[in-house]
């Protein structure tokens, strides 16, 4: 059953204006499906086949001649000769939209795009199913909030009852079917992943090693990037760490925030942050079986807070905007002074998520409670501090189930709300 994307819309625009379109993204969150249903009569081929994908690294030149635009190209990381007669057939006409392409690796892919089709593709980045797709929700604005955004979604807004199935189960298409084994999807989704993905674009020859790896980070999905630690909890270099952290990176598999940065803050703390892209796989790789035992676990605050992460981002790609400068966190030594158990202690002060749109910073705390409180947000009049900037409405999002506003520039909103 095909489930209706937020980004068909936001295709049709960029076709408009581009001759090409490629929709990039992890492997299997229905790249070309959404391509196929928009363009059920277009022809599609996909270089997955080895016999064609043998047959056009051999004769790049005679592709064309026998597949005519308007045409869908899958998996087009795979056939770099092919790019240079992508640029020649887009330059034949003055259509727009006519070759639609699709990619699940980015990190050869964009040095080819740029090289040979600047200013002709429009480029898209697909994630697993948002909430708002699960839910059939039509709202398709990024999660900025404002007072706009808060009074527009809230004519579209459906508490999810099962929030943590949804969280443990996760994003991919193919897990909306409930007859789908959540097991046997990421133990094979895994192995095709090294296969396929991490053998084209890095030499790694030790598979169980790798698979160490991609566990200890899973385990550490929503902090800090700490390489030293992963190396020496898996015995390889930092190096190595690096290399293989890029790859994931490049496959759409985690994402890598990066801390807010502005010379008034000369106290901030400049070390990334890690997100896997899907709640679900990092639940598989940290043998959380159940949705109860994801809730109940050590890591029920991070997948809640990587959960909700990832629903902003997909809030921004679906609608074809970039988010990588304008969602980052803060962390500083920037002592915060409070009170807890009736006793005063200090916490370097950290701001989940900074949203800045035209030189608002809204800042963001997430929160696995349904007990918002003011004092959460303690360290959003930091932002008070940068000059040229405003500090725009300042939300907690939370497992509370309505709109609370806390103070006038202050409001709880439940996770639903993104």
């Amino acid at each position: 059953m095909y489930i209706n994307r937020s980004m068909e819309s936001t295709i049709k625009r960029i076709e408009k204006g581009f001759k090409a379109i490629l929709v990039t993204g992890p492997r299997q969150v229905g790249k070309s499906t959404i391509l196929k249903h928009i363009h059920g009569n277009r022809k599609y081929v996909t270089f997955d086949d080895p016999v064609l994908l043998s047959e056009t690294k051999s004769e790049p030149g005679l592709f064309f001649r026998n597949n005519k635009p308007p045409i869908i190209l899958d998996e087009v990381q795979y056939i770099s000769e092919l790019f240079p007669y992508i640029k020649i057939e887009c330059d034949k006409t003055e259509e727009k939209g006519q070759i639609s392409l699709t990619g699940s690796q980015q990190y050869h892919l964009m040095k080819n795009v740029s090289e040979s089709l600047a200013g002709r593709v429009g480029i898209l980045e697909l994630s697993g199913l948002s909430l708002r797709e699960i839910q059939g929700i039509h709202f398709d604005k990024p999660f900025i909030p404002d007072e706009a955004y808060i009074s527009a979604r809230e004519k579209e807004f459906k508490i999810q009852n099962n929030v943590w199935e949804l969280i443990h189960r996760g994003g991919y298409p193919a897990l909306a079917d409930d007859a789908v084994d959540w097991q046997t999807f990421f133990s094979s989704y895994i192995q095709t992943y090294i296969d396929r993905d991490i053998n084209a674009l890095g030499n790694v020859k030790d598979k169980l090693k790798f698979t160490q790896f991609l566990t200890a980070l899973a385990a550490r999905t929503g902090q800090m990037l700490n390489y030293s630690a992963v190396a020496s909890q898996i015995d390889v270099s930092v190096s190595t760490v690096k290399e293989w952290l890029s790859l994931l990176e490049a496959s759409g598999i985690v994402y890598i925030m990066q801390p807010y940065s502005n010379s008034a803050l000369n106290r901030a703390i400049k070390t990334p942050k890690i997100y896997f892209r899907d709640t679900g796989l990092v639940c598989y790789l940290t043998k959380y079986q159940t949705a109860d035992t994801a809730m109940n676990g050590a890591l029920a605050g991070a997948l809640f807070e990587t959960f909700a992460v990832s629903e902003i981002l997909k809030s921004f790609s679906n609608a074809g905007k970039d988010y990588r400068m304008n969602v980052t966190y803060y962390r500083g030594k920037d002592k915060l002074r409070r009170k807890e158990n009736g006793e005063r202690t200090e916490r370097e002060t950290e701001i989940d998520l900074l949203i800045e749109q035209n030189d608002i910073i809204y800042p963001v705390e997430i929160k696995m409670s349904a007990n918002p409180k003011l004092a959460m947000t303690n360290a959003f009049s930091l932002l008070d501090q940068i000059p040229g900037k405003k500090r725009g409405i300042g939300v907690i999002l939370c497992m509370y189930e309505s709109v609370l506003w806390l103070k006038d520039d202050i409001v709880a909103l439940p996770v639903e709300y993104i």
